[in-house]
């Protein structure tokens, strides 16, 4: 996959909606936590998720509250970027023993017409029994990822279906209570990612 990384503007903006973040994420005393990540607590964006999971279920952010939810959007032929970051995310997960149950990762493909219900269950399961697949139609697809500032776009294959998807690669954390919190940078790492998750994991209590 040609990788896209997140576009100059849209990392300004990301970094704005840091610099601009309300006192939700104060720590007692007034300081804020030291996550790794972009802190975007208070962001006007990524507040809402409805999709379907591969049982056909509809799924919202609202049914995992009291986790810390993590959601990257991507698809199952993606080569590299994809697979790192969910092995890295489970990995993280089993690191944290007792307490990885609290924390929820979920996968939104990009690539609905390839990524079947059938396939997409099958590949969020690699990563781990509760890895939650979601997927909708084209539509719903890009309204997921305007939603979520998420940039995605075919690039064209040697036959109809060996095409590739550029798209942002970064994952969105939210606390327990289903607030948009960070995001986190593909390549930042399993011990930042799982630092951030500790923070939001103790003030869950």
């Amino acid at each position: 996959m040609a990788l896209t990384p997140i576009p100059a503007r849209r990392a300004l903006l990301l970094a704005a909606a840091a610099a601009l973040a309300g006192c939700d994420g104060v720590l007692p005393g007034g300081s804020k936590p030291a996550f790794k990540a972009i802190d975007i607590t208070g962001a006007e964006y990524a507040r809402s998720l409805t999709l379907s999971d591969p049982d056909g279920q509809p799924r919202s952010l609202s049914d995992y509250k009291g986790k810390v939810v993590v959601v990257f959007f991507g698809y199952t032929q993606c080569p590299d970027v994809c697979p790192t970051t969910m092995a890295e995310l489970a990995e993280v997960k089993r690191s944290l023993g007792p307490a990885g149950a609290k924390v929820q990762g979920i996968f939104v493909t990009v690539d609905p017409v390839r990524d079947t219900a059938e396939l997409l269950k099958a590949y969020a399961a690699n990563f781990g029994p509760d890895i939650v697949g979601l997927r909708g139609t084209p539509e719903q697809t890009q309204a997921a990822a305007k939603e979520f500032k998420v940039f995605y776009n075919k690039v064209p294959g040697k036959t109809d279906t060996s095409y590739t998807v550029d798209h942002t690669a970064g994952s969105y954390i939210f606390d327990a209570t289903g607030r948009v919190r960070l995001f986190t940078r593909y390549g930042s790492g399993a011990q930042a990612l799982a630092d951030d998750l500790k923070l939001l994991l103790a003030e869950a209590g």
